[in-house]
């Protein structure tokens, strides 16, 4: 209310920004609202909250605390878009605890307070050791840095603070642990017959307060604390006077549930691995000089034509299906034949070689499919996003006389993590999120993956094939191995590429160069590398979107096939003249 003027044109909680946001897409959201996002209107609901906030301050246990605490929380709830900035964790909580207390307030029924109470305690419980737990896996959180980088911030620092962490670094790091046990052991609560109770909240509460004061956390400080005395009653042995008739039946149906989710991930996990590995009805199977079995298909011409094959090798944690855009396009428009393959680990190929895994591999298990799989007659064309773009570069030095051209999709360069610092720094991030998919996944917590935006641009009939993929394990365990072994080799790399003879198209995404310029040189290099090189640029697109979005995925296939006429590869004008039909 003090800051309404932000509500203004302009101001951070503008309606006509903030009605852009994803919420508002749904248009029964949108129409409530749109009710709420004159400033009278929501001056009005924050002055109305405030009043209501203030008479439960009050003392008293009418039923109308109870549907206060349920205003409370509806009405946040409808401001929820309004303001979406400045809500956090705090204020979930917050919705939590006056759902619950509300709902407990306004039942007759001993039992179902019981159940509501137990509802918050374990909630607190479970945010805590999540959070903690969370915390750990980061290395930073376990060397003892992340207080310190925490507390020299903007945002939530304090110079103070921060000074004493460096004057007294080992007690700065001991109470980083401490905080981490304490997140991370908090449900030991529920033991000792509760005599843990009292040292644990008073551990947890102090973390609120300090936070308040130090990192300016103040809603943090009243809205978890707000769980404690749940814990405190559900902590509490049966045999204690003021807990005497406690219903505990949450506990049980709170444990079956458990067992029913674990149950329900384990039975779709095994459906999805099932989908991933069953492949395509045309899949074939190819076994590699490393033992590999590589899962591959083929479409268009093969009637004796000289027209070349299209190999498409994905990029890394990416799919073969990722190209369907553009080998459709080729497959019914063009002379040229198409493969695509998985590499091993993904999607049916599988890994069966016991050897340290190196790059070297995935370019060994190419050129055995190429040598097998394209007709002497044919020569391929080597079509590479992403790691995909180095891997086909090394095989075409391999089988020269294979290869009629390469064209490199937003390629990976072996001197990114060197020369660019956008890349080198993005690089541990990339492995901790690989490496933390693949340890949650193969828990069988697929279950709980929404469908990323990007997979829905692609044709209808390979979306659901590429979901299962991204919610198996097996994909991203395949690309923390790849991505460990790209570090390796890119780290060491000495600067010098070899000579190409087959000439060479780099389509880049817009996106790409403009946010990282490095990337532009990379590609002129990559270009001057063959015997005639040529870069084109796809305006708006991204690194994904060159493939995923049907328009980018067009021009793509608008550049390629004026370099496969140009390069005498190319039997069919078709391909080149069909972007009416984009969408």
């Amino acid at each position: 209310m003090h800051q309404h003027k932000q509500m203004d044109p302009g101001g951070l909680n503008d309606w006509e920004i903030m009605k852009e946001a994803p919420e508002t897409k749904n248009p029964t959201i949108r129409r409530i609202t749109e009710a709420v996002s004159g400033k009278k209107v929501t001056v009005a609901i924050h002055a109305a909250r405030a009043a209501v906030s203030v008479g439960l301050l009050a003392p008293g246990n009418s039923k109308w605390r109870g549907a206060g605490s349920l205003f409370l929380t509806a009405s946040t709830s409808l401001l929820q878009t309004r303001h979406r900035y400045g809500t956090d964790g705090s204020d979930q909580v917050a919705n939590l605890v006056q759902t619950a207390t509300g709902l407990a307030r306004l039942s007759k029924n001993p039992q179902t307070k019981d159940a509501f109470l137990w509802y918050v305690g374990m909630q607190a419980s479970l945010s805590y050791a999540a959070s903690g737990w969370v915390k750990l896996l980061g290395e930073k959180w376990r060397d003892g840095s992340a207080l310190p980088g925490v507390m020299r911030t903007r945002t939530y620092g304090f110079e103070s603070a921060y000074r004493l962490t460096q004057r007294y670094p080992r007690s700065a790091k001991y109470l980083q642990h401490s905080v981490l046990a304490m997140e991370c052991l908090f449900p030991v609560v529920y033991l000792a017959g509760g005599r843990l109770a009292r040292p644990m909240i008073a551990a947890a509460g102090g973390f609120h307060v300090a936070n308040g004061f130090v990192m300016g956390l103040g809603r943090f400080m009243t809205a978890f604390p707000a769980m404690h005395p749940m814990v405190a009653y559900t902590t509490a042995p049966r045999s204690h006077p003021l807990v005497a008739g406690r219903d505990d039946r949450a506990v049980k149906a709170a444990a079956l549930l458990l067992a029913g989710g674990v149950a329900a991930a384990a039975v779709v996990a095994a459906q999805r691995r099932a989908v991933v590995r069953e492949g395509w009805p045309t899949s074939r199977k190819f076994v590699t000089r490393h033992g590999n079995e590589l899962v591959y298909e083929t479409g268009g011409r093969d009637d004796g034509t000289d027209a070349p094959v299209l190999v498409f090798c994905a990029g890394l944690t990416s799919t073969s299906e990722h190209f369907a855009w553009i080998t459709e396009r080729f497959v019914n428009d063009s002379d040229c034949a198409v493969l695509s393959y998985a590499r091993a680990g993904y999607a049916g190929s599988v890994r069966r070689t016991t050897a340290p895994f190196t790059l070297d591999e995935s370019v060994d298990d190419l050129e055995d499919l190429i040598r097998a799989t394209v007709p002497g007659h044919r020569k391929a064309v080597l079509v590479g996003h992403s790691l995909g773009g180095e891997l086909i570069r090394r095989v075409s030095a391999r089988i020269p006389d294979r290869i009629a051209g390469l064209v490199y999709l937003d390629p990976s360069h072996p001197a990114e993590l060197q020369r660019s610092e956008r890349q080198s720094e993005g690089a541990k991030d990339l492995r901790d999120n690989i490496a933390h998919a693949a340890r949650y996944i193969s828990l069988g917590t697929g279950i709980l993956m929404s469908r990323p935006a990007w997979l829905d641009r692609l044709p209808v009939n390979y979306r659901d094939k590429v979901f299962a993929q991204y919610t198996d394990a097996r994909l991203w365990k395949a690309g923390k191995r790849e991505w460990a072994a790209v570090e390796e080799d890119f780290r060491s790399f000495d600067g010098d590429m070899p000579q190409v003879a087959a000439p060479a198209l780099i389509v880049a995404a817009q996106q790409t160069v403009d946010q990282d310029p490095e990337q532009l040189l990379m590609y002129n290099e990559l270009a001057r590398v063959h015997r005639r090189g040529d870069v084109r640029i796809v305006e708006g697109a991204d690194h994904d979107s060159l493939l995923t979005d049907v328009l980018f995925a067009y021009r793509t296939v608008q550049h390629m096939t004026d370099f496969l006429r140009a390069t005498g590869s190319g039997h069919s004008e078709s391909v080149a003249d069909g972007e009416g039909a984009q969408r």
